[in-house]
């Protein structure tokens, strides 16, 4: 029988889970290894949350360049350097990469095996794995691998070199016009961002007639509103059927309520995330997944007795503040006393320009659950600090149980929003009731003061 290394915990995947998890149960001397095909960080380091960030801020300070007359100021021309400017946020995405990787250069536990990993079956009361050409024996695994592009059946798209969430950073070229298909959270920070650079932007939404449709209508319409200020086209109720190379471009057949071709000059595929299980070699431990998703409970336990899950694939919330709190739940399974479950607020955000902070039910939902709802609204330009800085779209939209004050959900739509709106995700952690936040002392002048002006 082949020699195999023996581990007590294996994770499959490198990402916002897995790293601290294999530090923290290598520190209760466990012995621990990971495993990664590719580069370590996740989807967040390496084409997610911190170069998408980065690039956003480079397109706001051009923005913010090209209203300097707003402030007294003069800025005769306003030129962008998209090469240099993908160059920054791939600069920042290194050096987060890098300090990863040197931590476990200077480890050997937790262990880290590059290569791709596939379940081979239960042995010896555990689990054998095979990663690349090396063979492992593990009492636990933990799978963390993590979501890719979800391709939607448009015809001919395997023929078009297109842009998405995962490989935007190769394409240097700014997109003379960008086609754009999904008006969801990747679809609209993107289409601002190449907007902002410079480019036309049509975003193809979909058949829901609104975009981000998870969001309350009045949410939804006024992100639309605000990126078709900065010159962003909508086609609502519109479907991408198909797409054909056009010389240089592409064209598109579309149905629905918009025009029956689009020509651009390149296409971003921004239609959601797959989970990356198809070739893990869950059937050889009786493991089954659900559109790709592996089922767990609360605990992140799965149907099989010593594999857990963790981040994207585990269904839910996809977000790396949800995957890190997955590590948390996971290291109190394994070696705590098993009381951080996946009962949990969980707040999000988009990082347009003004941002959305959101946390909890909308208004629809709280009433459909049953609440006695409680709606609370305020617009930002009558905050003083907005005004004075020039940034007083947007708004805020709280939603209260009237019996007793608690918050059961928050809209932030404002500079800042994704910041601000962790008043309203704290109040709901402490189960405190919204006149916590009323009765208190803000700073003035604060975009802050805004979080009271809301529920007072």
């Amino acid at each position: 029988m082949e020699n195999a290394s023996t581990y007590d915990l294996l994770i499959i995947g490198g990402g916002q889970a897995g790293i601290p998890l294999a530090y923290a149960l290598a520190a209760e001397e466990m012995r621990v290894a990971l495993t990664e095909r590719k580069n370590l960080g996740g989807s967040c380091v390496n084409f997610g949350c911190t170069p998408t960030k980065a690039a956003i801020a480079s397109a706001r300070v051009a923005y913010q360049a090209r209203r300097a007359a707003e402030y007294g100021l003069k800025i005769p021309e306003v030129e962008v350097d998209f090469q240099a400017v993908l160059e920054r946020a791939r600069k920042i995405s290194g050096q987060s990469r890098s300090n990863i990787e040197a931590g476990f250069e200077s480890t050997d536990n937790p262990a880290l095996i590059r290569g791709h990993s596939r379940l081979e079956g239960r042995e010896n009361r555990g689990f054998r794995v095979r990663v690349g050409d090396e063979s492992v024996l593990v009492r636990q695994v933990v799978l963390n691998t993590g979501t890719r592009t979800a391709i939607p059946p448009v015809e001919g798209l395997d023929s078009v070199d297109f842009i998405d969430a995962g490989n935007w950073l190769e394409h240097e070229e700014l997109p003379e016009h960008l086609a754009i298909i999904g008006g969801g959270y990747i679809g609209l920070e993107m289409g601002q961002f190449y907007r902002r650079m410079g480019s036309r932007v049509t975003v193809i939404a979909g058949s829901s007639g609104r975009v981000v449709a998870r969001e309350d209508e009045e949410v939804s319409e006024a992100l639309r509103s605000l990126l078709e200020d900065e010159g962003v086209e909508f086609l609502l109720n519109t479907r991408a059927e198909k797409v054909e190379r056009d010389g240089n471009g592409v064209v598109l057949g579309l149905s629905g309520e918009g025009p029956e071709e689009l020509r651009a000059s390149h296409l971003f595929v921004a239609t959601g995330r797959r989970p990356n299980t198809d070739d893990l070699g869950l059937e050889s431990v009786g493991l089954n997944t659900s559109r790709g998703i592996v089922e767990a409970d609360e605990r992140l336990a799965t149907a099989v007795e010593g594999i857990w899950v963790a981040g994207d694939i585990r269904g839910g919330p996809q977000f790396t503040h949800t995957s890190y709190d997955d590590y948390r739940v996971l290291f109190s399974q394994i070696a705590g006393d098993g009381s951080h479950t996946t009962r949990r607020v969980v707040p999000y955000a988009i990082f347009t320009d003004p941002e959305l902070g959101r946390v909890g039910m909308t208004e629809r939902e709280a009433r459909e659950a049953g609440y006695d709802v409680e709606v609370m609204r305020y617009e930002m330009k009558g905050n003083g600090k907005a005004t004075e800085i020039g940034e007083t779209e947007g708004f805020i939209k709280v939603v209260a149980n009237r019996d007793d004050g608690r918050i059961l959900g928050a809209a932030v739509l404002a500079a800042e929003g994704a910041e601000l709106v962790h008043a309203y995700i704290d109040l709901m952690n402490a189960g405190a009731p919204y006149s916590t936040i009323r009765d208190a002392v803000h700073i003035h002048p604060t975009l802050a003061e805004a979080i009271q002006s809301a529920v007072s």
